[in-house]
């Protein structure tokens, strides 16, 4: 909005014309993103504890029991934020940007309806699994499919250190990048057990993504790095730095002690986008070393529960997901938490060396 309004200014002031730089767009998302949650954060926070919208604790697992109560669905000022900052800073007559709030606001929704049933109206599970899978592959399907139709999308796959091979999908583009979206939404959810933990591990996956999509924009940088060239992706670094300005303001409360939690409402939308801006900028293989955490976490469950129902009860976990584990073990939150922000850390920076390791 702010960039249709201010840049066609700029033939008669020439400060304007920084509007057309997608760097300075990123930084002022980034930064909108973030103030926004720092400024409504303690009415949001206070506005929630008033309607006794309190996080529902399972008295199974570690001793979470004096959490009960504390404020969530945080996740509507995350991406309410997310959202604004991305509608006043980019270019929206671009088609990839329009992908970005349509998987995120659907996603956004979904989370909402399963924490307003959990949470307000008091129903214990929410929306059930297969109701919540079939409306997230129905608006991640929905954006694939749109994305396969799109004049010009590339189908073929980017594969992380190799730049010989490119396997081409065809149609079935459109059901990998529906498990990418989904997969990522779901996995971002299952990390988001601890103060902090998913918060802090998702800004670090947004802002390599926010390189990773100024690289796919630029068709020189594209051409030296040999990285798919993707024409109009550059504008979703603003997307990605609005994710990481939203993310690390909700940590200002989020952090341990937690103030108030996110909820599904936002752990589902922000692991969706994350998947949806790997579809987008054809680096959707690159999304299991940057959200690496995520997929060890997601696997964790996989591994625990195949093996539960598999063996007729044995466990390989104390707990899952892997945090838990770790927490049965006698770590502390904090320490646990500070380690997987290291793992994360280590892993966007080996996903990084992917642009020039070819």
């Amino acid at each position: 909005m702010l960039y249709h309004l201010l840049y066609p200014l700029h033939t008669s002031f020439s400060a304007f014309n920084v509007f057309r730089y997608i760097t300075f767009r990123t930084i002022y998302s980034s930064i909108t993103a973030l103030a926004v949650c720092l400024i409504l954060g303690p009415w949001f926070i206070r506005r929630i504890r008033e309607l006794q919208v309190g996080q529902y604790i399972r008295k199974v697992g570690p001793a979470h029991q004096g959490k009960a109560g504390t404020p969530t669905m945080g996740g509507i000022l995350i991406i309410g934020s997310v959202l604004l900052a991305a509608l006043l800073w980019e270019d929206l007559t671009n088609f990839y940007v329009w992908i970005m709030i349509f998987v995120t606001a659907g996603f956004w929704g979904i989370g909402f309806v399963d924490d307003w049933l959990m949470q307000v109206r008091k129903r214990n599970k929410g929306l059930s699994a297969r109701a919540k899978f079939f409306w997230q592959v129905v608006v991640a399907g929905g954006a694939c499919t749109v994305l396969y139709l799109y004049p010009g999308f590339d189908t073929r796959l980017t594969i992380p250190f190799v730049k010989s091979a490119a396997p081409d999908l065809g149609w079935g583009y459109i059901l990998f990048g529906t498990l990418v979206i989904v997969g990522s939404s779901n996995a971002v959810n299952l990390t988001d057990g601890l103060d902090g933990l998913a918060t802090g591990s998702m800004a670090v996956a947004a802002a390599i993504y926010m390189v990773f999509a100024y690289v796919a924009g630029h068709s020189e940088i594209a051409g030296y790095l040999q990285v798919n060239y993707v024409e109009g992706s550059g504008e979703l670094s603003i997307f990605c730095g609005a994710l990481v300005g939203a993310c690390l303001g909700f940590l200002w409360f989020n952090a341990n002690p937690a103030s108030v939690f996110m909820g599904d409402v936002g752990s589902l939308p922000l692991g969706a986008a994350l998947g949806a801006v790997a579809v987008c900028t054809k680096q959707e293989l690159a999304l299991v070393i940057v959200g690496g955490l995520f997929v060890i976490e997601a696997m964790s469950v996989i591994i625990q529960v195949s093996v539960f129902k598999l063996t007729g009860g044995k466990r390989v976990l104390k707990m899952a997901p892997l945090h838990h584990h770790f927490e049965k073990m006698g770590w502390a939150e904090q320490k646990i938490t500070v380690r997987f922000w290291i793992i994360a850390i280590v892993l966007a920076l080996l996903s990084a060396s992917t642009l020039k390791l070819r």
